[in-house]
């Protein structure tokens, strides 16, 4: 299964691709969709959905895992990543992949196994799982990969190991 993971933002979206099969999950490519600060907003996001179409267009994923939007103290950035991801929900419809959510706390407990982990124990984990030299740059993309992987670990562990093996709970 190709798993797009992506870390919603607004200057800086960042991306992951993972090819994952039973408990096994490798990185294809990771990076970030930018936008340069003072254009205005409309033209800012119509950027993220023209990238965002293009990206899913080329790397044909067959899912996209998306961090739900956590709002930290800061209102204003929240608010202005809110409609990044909003561009990018509509892309991942628009091109017809299916679309989970998952909230930080669920990749931190997917990648790291304690819901509470610190954000450089998700890199280092992520880095680990996906045997990399070393923790993909910029963070954002990091992120998108953990994202990746927690789709990967959450769907991969409801299969059965053998074909028509019964299903352990």
């Amino acid at each position: 299964m190709r798993i797009l993971g992506i870390d919603p933002g607004f200057a800086t979206i960042g991306f992951g691709l993972v090819e994952a099969e039973r408990r096994q999950a490798r990185m294809i490519t990771y990076g970030a969709i930018t936008t340069p600060a003072g254009l205005p907003l409309s033209r800012r996001l119509y950027q993220i959905g023209t990238d965002m179409e293009e990206l899913i267009s080329r790397l044909k994923p067959e899912v996209i895992s998306i961090e739900e939007l956590f709002l930290n103290t800061n209102i204003t950035t929240g608010i202005a990543v809110a409609h990044g991801r909003g561009v990018l929900l509509y892309a991942a419809e628009k091109c017809g992949v299916p679309l989970y959510e998952y909230t930080p706390s669920q990749v931190k407990l997917a990648v790291t196994g304690y819901g509470k982990a610190e954000k450089r124990q998700v890199m280092d984990m992520t880095r680990r799982l996906l045997k990399l030299e070393k923790v993909p740059r910029p963070d954002d993309a990091a992120d998108a990969l953990a994202l990746a992987l927690c789709h990967a670990r959450s769907f991969t562990s409801r299969l059965p190991r053998n074909e028509g093996a019964p299903e352990t709970v």
